[in-house]
């Protein structure tokens, strides 16, 4: 079995494309910050949009980043030859059982590997997403990868804040904030004396403070809602743009009519609405050549120079729809 790290052409070629689809999947998508190129680098992100955020990580850099991931989703051997080619990981939780968090142990040194020839490994240390202004406690996982891979060699931890402008509506902003590296060696070292499960402890609240000062963050707590909406921002109503772009909107919705109806009823369908944006990005991803196809074949002689407008009308059918606000699942 080839190492998940190592150069795959047609991963190569796939990445440029879904790259290319993770921008056009946001109005505008930022990044501030870096990575550490002295050392092995695990980054870690708060989690709230499912696939997007592993997407929006990923869109950072051109070279490979492994990903870890929750372990059920590895149980079907395509998924997981799929999911593999992906260069994503099983990530076992207790709650996967017994059997499954003992194969962390041939996951944690494969990352290992991973670090030691110089790729990044992201984890989302929370363990689970979860679409609020806030942060879950972070596990064990990232700390036993963290401290194994600086009894080897030097290592950080980069905190990272991925704040999207919605959770559930497609085509708003994303800011991905690179946090100041935690250097685990130094860590390790100025609490070399201390009991390891209190080392494991503070190395986890360091994480969370970092992570949560990257991010809007609001205190998961009964008053949750109500701060959230004392600093919300306000969605301004563009109805007059909204007016005068309304025959462009109705051929864009013309244009992408099978992509959009299909991602909608997917959407209203799914039990978790934090998956909207993926769900959206996917049929983007899988839609976008076979309608462009389609166009290509049916449209006569120089009319085919229209199927540049279809590749342009998914993104601006969202852009409309958000210029005038409107009740729905999720206003977030």
């Amino acid at each position: 079995m080839s190492r998940i790290w190592e150069k795959n052409s047609a991963y190569s070629i796939l990445r440029f494309y879904v790259d290319g689809c993770t921008r056009a999947s946001y109005r505008r998508l930022t990044f501030s910050g870096d990575l550490p190129d002295d050392g092995a680098v695990i980054i870690a992100p708060n989690h709230t949009s499912t696939l997007m955020d592993a997407l929006v990580v990923l869109c950072r850099r051109h070279g490979a980043t492994v990903f870890g991931a929750r372990a059920d989703i590895f149980r079907k051997p395509l998924i997981a030859k799929i999911l593999r080619f992906l260069r994503i990981v099983p990530m076992a939780r207790i709650r996967d059982g017994a059997e499954s968090v003992l194969k962390n142990r041939e996951t944690f040194a494969e990352v290992d590997d991973v670090l030691a020839n110089g790729i990044p490994f992201c984890i989302f240390a929370e363990g689970r997403h979860r679409p609020m202004h806030s942060l879950l406690p972070i596990g064990k996982g990232i700390a036993r990868i963290a401290f194994a891979s600086a009894a080897e060699r030097k290592t950080y931890v980069v905190p990272t804040g991925i704040d999207h402008g919605s959770f559930f509506r497609f085509r708003r902003p994303c800011k991905v904030t690179f946090g100041e590296p935690v250097d685990v060696n130094a860590f390790l070292q100025a609490h070399e004396h201390d009991p390891e499960t209190e080392t494991y402890k503070e190395f986890r609240r360091v994480l969370f403070r970092r992570i949560s000062s990257l991010i809007t963050y609001v205190p998961d707590d009964e008053d949750y809602a109500s701060r959230w909406e004392a600093i919300r921002p306000k969605r301004e109503s563009h109805i007059w743009l909204a007016v005068l772009t309304a025959p462009l909107f109705f051929l864009a919705a013309l244009l992408c009519l099978p992509m959009w109806v299909t991602a909608e009823v997917l959407c209203r369908r799914a039990k978790d609405h934090a998956w909207n944006n993926t769900i959206r990005f996917g049929v983007k991803l899988l839609g976008t050549p076979l309608m462009l196809l389609f166009w290509l074949l049916v449209l006569p002689g120089w009319w085919k120079l229209g199927a540049i407008l279809f590749l342009l009308s998914y993104s601006f059918f969202y852009d409309w729809l958000n210029l005038v606000p409107s009740p729905g699942i999720g206003e977030e």
